[in-house]
């Protein structure tokens, strides 16, 4: 039975989500803060985990500050080999996300690579499958802004279509990670107990105290090699059933005007500007989440007159084959695709 959320548990969703308190007893801090105990957010929080609401509760870390290359890549499957291919694709440890999408081009997943990685050469070991039409790689050209947050407070009702929020700077590291940090990336990677502290078991695995274990996030965080830590949402049990890729068609000379503009509206968790095939013209993409497709197309609708650019298409995700973090440092998942030298 599908947990029946309250106004408390949106407010606690809504914080989990971007601003989660980076201290010993963060459940205290979220309690103090809504006036209520830390045992009830804990129980709240547990019931969202047991409900499958809350995916997982983690850092999120900055793919290329780790130096990993990425790519999107869009292929082309015929329907009936569709789940032989993403179950075969979803085997691949940098294979984070994998959907189908009601288009030609109906399999997009994304993929990660370790530095000694080459993102084409793992695609291409996918494309001699039976049933693969075509594929594009479609690595990101320019970043405006990235970070999925799912306002559970708003609704059909009163969500406001309007470019609000203050655009975070994209921070770019020359981060050389040494042994030390490959082990507090692997430990802060791994979703957290539900407890009142919660991270005095990964610092217990490092030998460290709990202070600087927290000083390290902080750390990473400043630096811009992680993002945030935060809670991930499951869309769907979440109430944001739809799930719609809108692309679009941008002159190059206002492209850059367009994505800032774009990732300026908080129902944009996503915003890339990646590159162009002679069959794709595409080259502006957002990532937006709603209740509904109507709600999706009337956003996509709104900010296509704000930005004067009505060439455009939604792509929306009608099945889910894989959904989770890239994992970094894991070289023993990697093992079997590499020979590092």
């Amino acid at each position: 039975m599908q947990l029946q959320l309250d106004a408390l548990d949106k407010e606690i969703l809504n914080i989990l989500q971007w601003e989660f308190p980076l201290v010993s007893r963060p459940f205290l801090a979220i309690a103090e803060r809504l006036n209520i105990s830390e045992d009830e957010v804990i129980n709240r929080i547990r019931a969202l985990k047991a409900s499958n609401i809350i995916r997982e509760i983690d850092a999120i870390f900055d793919t290329r500050a780790l130096k990993y290359k990425s790519a999107l890549v869009a292929m082309s499957i015929e329907q009936d080999r569709i789940e032989h291919v993403a179950h075969e694709i979803n085997k691949h440890p940098g294979v984070s996300h994998n959907y189908e999408r009601d288009h030609y081009y109906n399999l997009w997943f994304t993929i990660a690579v370790p530095p000694y990685g080459n993102v084409k050469h793992e695609v291409e070991r996918f494309t001699s499958m039976q049933g693969v039409r075509e594929y594009m790689i479609l690595p990101t050209v320019k970043l405006y802004k990235i970070g999925v947050k799912l306002d559970m407070l708003t609704d059909d009702e009163n969500i406001e279509v309007k470019p609000t929020e203050e655009v975070k700077s994209i921070q770019r590291v020359n981060f050389e990670a040494t042994e030390m940090d490959k082990k507090f990336i692997r430990e802060m990677q791994k979703d957290i107990s539900i407890v009142k502290e919660p991270f005095n078991e990964p610092a217990a695995r490092l030998g460290v105290s709990v202070e600087y274990y927290i000083e390290r996030m902080k750390y990473y965080q400043s630096i811009g090699v992680m993002r945030r830590f935060a809670a991930i949402l499951r869309h769907r049990n979440a109430g944001f059933i739809a799930n719609g890729m809108i692309v679009w068609v941008v002159p190059d000379d206002i492209i850059d005007d367009v994505g800032y503009r774009l990732a300026k509206y908080p129902q944009v968790s996503h915003c890339y500007r990646r590159p162009t095939y002679p069959s794709w013209p595409y080259n502006l993409y957002t990532m937006v989440h709603a209740r509904s497709r109507e709600v999706c197309e009337s956003i996509a609708y709104e900010m296509s007159k704000d930005v004067n650019i009505s060439n455009y298409t939604i792509l929306f995700s009608t099945r889910e084959f894989k959904k989770e973090r890239v994992r970094y440092y894991l070289e023993d998942e990697y093992a079997s695709i590499y020979t590092t030298k």
